[in-house]
């Protein structure tokens, strides 16, 4: 790996070169496929990672059957945030919801370099404090808004980290993440699908219009996007 800082991800992106310098000889280039768990609840965290074009859920369970999608990770962020809180275990299933490339490190000594590194510290605290802010909203979102919305919602939010407007997709996935029927994701994106916002067929879905999509998402994408927006301004 070259000496460049890879500014398709956010957070080593916003490091000085001088501190980069150090944690660039740590860090691996790897290619996530589609449906990899990083993380299951309990089990220790061996690697952090750092997405460049790939996409990572964050799932917590509701039963032995059934999970739901509680955050998302991109390109904005990285893996693993309860190492940096002391915490050596996992409490979600981190999933790799749309492969692509990452940046890993090993949880070893990437504690020992954050310890040291100011910079990487203050953008992975700025950045649990959007996390956070993300993992409420959804919490919220979840309850009170409707399947549509919802759906909305999520594409866009997807489409934002993985840096496509195409990705795929099956009702099971969909199910899982938005904690709903598989009935209730047919209904959802054939809404959608009939407003010529989406297509949505063999486990593929694409954004046709994305001003559209933001004005049937619910105000939750706009909420979440403004804290991170105010995250990156206190860089």
């Amino acid at each position: 790996m070259n000496n460049r800082k890879p500014a398709s991800n956010q957070v080593l992106a916003a490091i000085p070169t001088k501190d980069y310098q150090r944690l660039r000889v740590q860090l691996e280039p790897v290619t996530l496929k589609f449906e990899r768990v990083l993380y299951e609840p309990g089990q220790a965290i061996r690697h952090v990672y750092f997405p460049i074009d790939c996409l990572v859920s964050l799932l917590t369970a509701v039963d032995k059957r059934r999970t739901l999608e509680v955050g998302m990770i991109g390109n904005e962020g990285m893996t693993g945030m309860p190492f940096i809180l002391g915490m050596g275990v996992s409490g979600v299933r981190a999933l790799v919801q749309g492969g692509g490339n990452a940046l890993r490190m090993a949880s070893g000594p990437f504690r020992i370099e954050f310890d040291r590194n100011r910079p990487l510290q203050r953008a992975l605290f700025r950045y649990t404090y959007a996390l956070m802010a993300q993992i409420s909203q959804t919490a919220a979102c979840n309850r009170f808004h409707d399947a549509e919305a919802r759906l909305a919602r999520w594409l866009l939010m997807t489409r934002e980290r993985v840096g496509s407007d195409e990705f795929p997709l099956t009702h099971v996935f969909l199910a899982h993440m938005l904690g709903l029927r598989r009935e209730g994701v047919t209904e959802a994106a054939s809404a959608l699908k009939r407003r010529k916002l989406i297509i949505y067929s063999r486990g593929q879905i694409q954004i046709l219009d994305v001003k559209g999509l933001k004005a049937s998402s619910c105000a939750c994408y706009r909420i979440v996007n403004k804290v991170f927006q105010r995250a990156a301004i206190a860089a």
